[in-house]
Parts: structure tokens; C-alpha cells; sequence
């Protein structure tokens, strides 16, 4: 399970602050199946963020219990890094933009 301090923070990158926050861990739909965990991003004042969705875990889908989520500020860093570079504008409006992370965390 994913302490509340795990479940947010701050980065920096290029001079700009970054904030991410968990929104949902792996769970299971009925429709969909196993659903990776997905985390928000957002540059400080700016008003479009930007939605990374993970795999689930492959050992949830081999029927093993969660485990520990590793969600940190490492991990952010590159999903902003990789989120700028596919052509995510946190200054523009609008709705936030998704990405889906591959299962190489690319």
C-alpha cells in the first residue's frame, strides 16, 4: 500500500516546479480487466496537466498480491521529461493530456 506521504510531490526541472500526485493505484475493473496506477502532473500555476496510466503489474495479472507501489520523485521526473518531449503544453487550456507509459517505463 502507498503511505500518504508517497502519495505526492514536488520536482524540479529546467528551473520549473513540478507537482505529481497518485490518482489511482492498480485495481481491477470488471470491463477492462487489471488497470495499471495512474499519476498526475502539473507545472506550478500553469492550468493543463498531464495523466500518466501505467501497466498493471505483471504480478497482478499472474493472480500475486499488490506489493508496494514505487511511486517517487524519480519516477515523475522522467514521466514529466517524457510527457514534454511527446508534446504536452502545460500552458495551454484545456483538458489534462494522457499518456500511457509502455511496459519498458518508456
Amino acid at each position: 500500500m502507498v503511505q500518504a506521504s508517497d502519495r505526492s510531490g514536488t520536482v524540479e526541472i529546467d528551473g520549473l516546479k513540478y507537482d505529481w500526485e497518485l490518482l489511482s493505484e492498480p485495481q481491477l475493473s470488471s470491463s477492462d480487466g487489471w488497470k495499471g496506477m495512474t499519476i498526475s502532473l502539473r507545472e506550478r500555476d500553469m492550468p493543463r496537466a498531464a495523466i500518466l496510466e501505467f501497466p498493471p503489474p505483471k504480478r497482478l495479472m499472474r493472480g500475486l498480491p499488490k506489493g508496494r507501489l514505487h511511486i517517487n520523485n524519480a519516477i515523475a521526473s522522467r514521466g514529466i521529461r517524457a510527457a514534454l518531449s511527446a508534446g504536452w503544453e502545460p500552458s495551454s487550456r484545456g483538458k489534462p493530456t494522457v499518456f500511457m507509459v509502455d511496459a519498458n517505463g518508456d
